[in-house]
């Protein structure tokens, strides 16, 4: 069976319950991952888990290695990976402190490496990416979030953009008449890549803040850092039971 990969975003560099068993330093053939890669247990369980931002949340989310932080999981055997996201909410039902489970996402960004075969590209290489987050996977986490009692919803659609700045009131507005329901700066090229290794991926989004223009306000960081503080321990509980109720070894 295969291993469990937790890519943690924003707010979640660490995760204090998992037992460290060693870190992995890891080169790819496309550079070196964000950081060293951690191996833990759960209650006799192995997952793996990497800060997508680094460990002191340095890099930004243009200049993440997407490319080498997949294949460095892959190396290590893992076939699933919750990848956890700090967002913005744009319809009325996904105000701050929501927590998603997206089904879809929509992709804004640009002068990425979105390609693991940029450069020796064939017609095979082609991925269906109709359904972008497995669902079973999906399903999953929902029920680890209903488990702990914590309310997930179900369906989404993620507007991947290029960062790092913050969106304007105007691109928010063309978002939501794109139908996308959560704003963020990472969900892609990874969740493509991910597909393009053959890796089961599903995000647990956290909503920290109303998308620019909806408030009526202009978006205070320091409330963003409260919701992220008080956000993520919620998000944390839903992993630990995610990977206490999986079949993991």
């Amino acid at each position: 069976m295969g291993q469990l990969a937790i890519i943690g975003g924003t707010g979640l560099a660490k995760m204090d319950k998992l037992l460290v068993v060693r870190q992995h330093k890891i080169d790819t053939p496309f550079g070196k991952p964000s950081a060293e890669i951690i191996e833990a247990r759960v209650k006799n369980k192995t997952v793996y888990f990497l800060p997508r931002h680094g460990e002191q949340h340095t890099i930004a989310p243009h200049r993440i290695n997407y490319r080498a932080n997949l294949w460095g999981l892959q190396s290590l055997g893992v076939t699933e990976i919750i990848a956890v996201a700090a967002v913005g909410g744009i319809q009325p039902n996904v105000g701050p402190e929501t927590i998603v489970c997206p089904d879809q996402l929509i992709d804004y960004t640009y002068d990425r490496a979105h390609s693991f075969f940029s450069d020796d590209f064939l017609a095979k290489h082609h991925i269906d990416f109709t359904y972008p987050y497995i669902e079973t996977l999906r399903q999953r986490l929902l029920t680890a979030a209903q488990q702990v009692a914590i309310e997930m919803i179900d369906n989404g659609v993620y507007g991947a953009t290029q960062g790092p700045r913050l969106e304007t009131a105007a691109e928010i507005k063309r978002l939501a008449q794109d139908g996308c329901t959560l704003v963020g700066m990472t969900g892609m090229p990874e969740a493509a890549l991910a597909r393009e290794l053959g890796l089961d991926y599903a995000c647990c989004a956290l909503v920290v803040n109303w998308a620019a223009g909806l408030s009526g306000q202009v978006i205070n960081l320091s409330e963003i850092e409260q919701v992220v503080s008080t956000g993520m321990a919620s998000v944390e509980q839903i992993l630990i039971q995610f990977i206490e109720q999986s079949g993991l070894d």
